[in-house]
């Protein structure tokens, strides 16, 4: 993701997470952290190779041997085509390349598609946070993927 991405993921974010969209300053935040020898995130976008518009993006932060999934969102109109796992191996890639031993996420209780996804690459429920998701109250279920010393591959 470059900063001439920003306006398009704003607009797929508020379309997908109209209660709890990220902001502009959030992006700007997070893209400031993502270049460069001392980088700690990696965000990647997605677009539709017939009409060039962006149909998903996904982030990931990373230190101390920790990953996060920050954010993965991929439009409704691309929801069964497997863009979903691709941004997900890819962030799994650069979890590797950040040499997390461990990448966490937190989904929302009432995203089973979401979840099912994550349960497939071998993420596991590890608790939740109440009330995560605001204006909304919508708790988080918080998952875990054990990445390096375990012998699984990403």
């Amino acid at each position: 993701m470059r900063w001439w991405d920003i306006e398009p993921v704003l607009a797929l974010e508020a379309e997908l997470f109209p209660e709890d969209a990220w902001s502009e300053g959030m992006f700007w935040s997070e893209l400031a952290h993502a270049r460069g020898p001392r980088a700690t995130r990696h965000y990647v976008v997605a677009e539709d190779p017939s009409d060039g518009r962006l149909v998903g993006y996904a982030g990931l932060a990373a230190a101390g041997g920790l990953g996060d999934v920050q954010t993965i969102a991929v439009s409704r109109d691309q929801w069964g085509t497997g863009l979903g796992a691709r941004l997900l191996t890819d962030l799994l890639k650069e979890a590797t390349a950040f040499e997390c031993e461990e990448v966490l996420l937190e989904v929302r209780v009432d995203n089973t598609r979401a979840q099912k996804l994550y349960e497939r690459f071998g993420f596991e429920p590890i608790g939740f946070r109440r009330g995560y998701y605001q204006p909304g109250n919508v708790d988080a279920l918080v998952m875990r993927l054990i990445v390096q010393g375990t012998g699984t591959e990403i």
